[in-house]
């Protein structure tokens, strides 16, 4: 029943089926393409530990992915997510010094889901089993750099503006 909804979810709901994103890792920058042309392009950060799939690994899957949910829709800029739900707190400059080893995750969640079986998809490899997401980050954070825990980091600002212009279904390539 997992699989048949996680499958379901994966197909786009909305929106142009040419739309896809592709994250660098090599080059830490994230773009949005319609087809062949450039829609927008953004820094990001992405896994210290480097490209790598399996669970607990702390690094970025690689692969195809598909947005499996959209989080967050109507939180201010800056709300702060733990375990994917809204705490009604907002990350500002002080809090972020409070706790800057703090894994933040902020202002619009994007949830993946692998779509190659055995590479980012089932068993010790599945992306979204490992909640793997495109997420906000304090604005304090360096982008370019990688330095996340295996997700895709980026400043609130992008991550509000890649939100609106992506939907459920949307394809993402993460290479290296």
């Amino acid at each position: 029943m997992v699989a048949e909804d996680r499958t379901q979810s994966a197909r786009p709901a909305t929106g142009d089926a040419r739309r896809r994103v592709l994250v660098s890792l090599s080059e830490q920058r994230l773009r949005l393409l319609d087809g062949s042309e450039l829609i927008a392009e953004y820094p990001v950060s992405t896994a210290a530990n480097g490209a790598g799939e399996l669970e607990g690994s702390h690094k970025t899957p690689r692969g195809r992915h598909a947005i499996c949910e959209k989080i967050g829709e109507d939180a201010p800029r800056g709300a702060v997510f733990v375990g994917r739900r809204a705490t009604g707190e907002l990350c500002t400059a002080a809090a972020w010094a409070a706790a800057p080893e703090r894994d933040w995750m902020l202002t619009r969640i994007l949830w993946l889901d692998g779509l190659e079986e055995g590479v980012n998809r089932g068993g010790a490899v599945d992306s979204r089993r490992r909640y793997i997401y495109i997420h906000g980050t304090p604005d304090q954070e360096p982008m370019g750099v990688a330095r996340s825990h295996g997700c895709v980091r980026m400043r609130n600002d992008d991550v509000l503006a890649l939100f609106d212009l992506v939907a459920v279904g949307t394809e993402v390539e993460i290479v290296e």
